[in-house]
């Protein structure tokens, strides 16, 4: 519980909340998770660099939360079992200090918020 895993392969295109295609592969694989463990209750967070605007990086790490959240449930996975949060530039993996540690920030977490008896 409450133990933060990084969703390796998750991407965006630029400045955008829409999924690239090779994001399916680990999607696939997180649904083949909650699939063999339906009690869990998740928590979906993105997460973003320091560059720009933090309203802005805000809003896109809400977005890209949200679309994984869509993706998910658009393949049988329950809404009320999922938790879209967006953190923006708040909580950095890694200091924002070089293009490296920058793409590092900018990732898709998933947490067990909750294991519920089914």
């Amino acid at each position: 519980l409450n133990s933060s895993l990084v969703l390796k392969g998750i991407n965006f295109a630029s400045n955008s909340a829409e999924l690239t295609e090779d994001s399916q592969v680990e999607l696939q694989r997180i649904i083949g998770m909650i699939k063999q463990n339906e009690g869990l209750v998740i928590e979906i967070s993105a997460h973003t660099d320091d560059v720009g605007d933090a309203a802005y990086n805000m809003n896109l790490s809400k977005q890209r939360a949200e679309s994984v959240v869509t993706y998910l449930t658009s393949h049988d996975i329950k809404k009320e079992s999922l938790v879209p949060v967006g953190y923006g530039m708040t909580r950095p993996a890694v200091p924002n200090d070089s293009d490296e540690h920058r793409a590092k920030n900018r990732r898709v977490e998933m947490s067990i918020l909750k294991i519920k008896e089914i």
